[in-house]
């Protein structure tokens, strides 16, 4: 019985890293044109603090810079009660340009990051694979360089978030702030 089941969460496993295997790179990344400030409109989890936390969230100004050796800085503040608070995390590139691994020191999660797409000065649309012991999840994140984007922006991370497997109660245009 032991083998059958190792062998069964084996192929589950290998389903879900070819999956993630199919989530696109932005072609010819540029990281240099990424870096400055963005705004997050829109983002989409099948996680379970997103779903408990989703009625309090809003829009986040986060502030992406290069670092010496080739990684990034990403620094996100966003609203929390009448105060803000600020996150600052390193993504360190991959050998894959546009792709970085991040692991969080607070939960202890790895993070597989991809830039799917953007044009650089108007949106930036990035997927992440979250893994932790108690299981995987999915984050869809939509970046702006203003706090609004255009409907068909919006419509291309509703449909991208979709393409991941996410459903219409876990995908949010978040609230200005």
């Amino acid at each position: 019985m032991q083998p059958a089941l190792l062998g069964f969460l084996g192929l589950a496993l290998l389903g879900v890293l070819h999956a993630q295997d199919d989530v696109p790179v932005q072609t010819d990344f540029q990281q240099d044109k990424l870096t400055g400030r963005w705004y997050s409109v829109g983002l989409a989890s099948n996680s379970n603090w997103f779903k408990e936390k989703k009625h309090l969230m809003k829009m986040c100004t986060t502030v992406i810079s290069a670092t010496a050796d080739g990684n990034l800085e990403v620094a996100s503040t966003y609203p929390k009660g009448d105060k803000c608070e600020k996150r600052n995390s390193l993504y360190t590139q991959t050998e894959q340009p546009g792709r970085f691994s991040y692991t969080s020191p607070r939960w202890g999660s790895k993070h597989d990051i991809r830039v799917v797409e953007t044009n650089y000065d108007e949106y930036a649309l990035v997927a992440t694979q979250i893994s932790k012991s108690t299981g995987s999840s999915t984050m869809v994140l939509l970046y702006s360089r203003t706090k609004e984007l255009s409907p068909e922006r919006l419509e291309r991370f509703t449909q991208f978030s979709k393409e991941q497997g996410l459903t219409d109660d876990e995908i949010l245009i978040l609230p200005q702030t």
